[in-house]
């Protein structure tokens, strides 16, 4: 388990791909625990199971209702880079859709009417690099729906890099959706947070 921060109210790690956010058998929170050696430990936002990247935990029931509030009323920052196939039309632009998770199918559809179960969704990107066919983004999520980047992006002929649910080709790399970003206030200080960290040294991510 590779952490960047730790204090008494908080650790900020990195969740590696495969691994669920939640408190499950082999979830991060039960990884921290075994890494630090203590019991409460807690999961105050999501990575879908195939993305890595910088997660913040909790390490008591306070820490985890302030970090929770935060998100709610949108004081909790999170970017994250990301590389898709293909060029999005402007190096910089706001993607808005409107979403229906699909239960059943445990996928997310973009939808073109409201009705039950849609969801507004809306992210910023900007794009840092083309090469190859693909290009770097840098998203900042407005919204927090499940697969919301994932989604948004495919559904403009832009699949993610190593999407396995989403697009039909055929990559032989993990997902390349990296939780590049946090910034929040601490739950217990007050004092303003942030953390960065750039994804590995593999492919795709050295070719783009």
């Amino acid at each position: 388990m590779e952490l960047i921060y730790q204090d008494k109210d908080i650790v900020v790690c990195v969740k590696p791909a495969r691994v669920l956010s939640t408190d499950e058998p082999g979830g991060m929170p039960e990884l921290v625990r075994q890494a630090l050696g203590i019991k409460d430990v807690r999961t105050v936002h999501r990575l879908d199971r195939v993305v890595s990247g910088l997660m913040v935990m909790a390490l008591s029931a306070k820490a985890a209702s302030e970090l929770s509030r935060q998100i709610r009323e949108d004081q909790f920052e999170k970017e994250y880079l990301a590389v898709v196939h293909g060029t999005p039309e402007q190096d910089e632009g706001r993607l808005q859709d409107l979403l229906l998770r699909d239960k059943a199918r445990k996928m997310t559809l973009v939808t073109q009417e409201p009705g039950k179960g849609v969801q507004p969704a809306s992210l910023r990107y900007r794009v840092l690099n083309r090469a190859n066919g693909m290009s770097r983004v840098r998203v900042a999520l407005e919204t927090g729906r499940t697969h919301q980047i994932r989604v948004q992006f495919a559904s403009r002929g832009m699949p993610l890099v190593g999407e396995r649910k989403y697009s039909t080709l055929a990559d032989d790399c993990e997902i390349a959706l990296w939780s590049y970003r946090l910034a929040f206030t601490h739950p217990n200080t007050g004092k303003p947070m942030e953390f960065t960290l750039e994804p590995p040294q593999v492919y795709p991510w050295t070719d783009c």
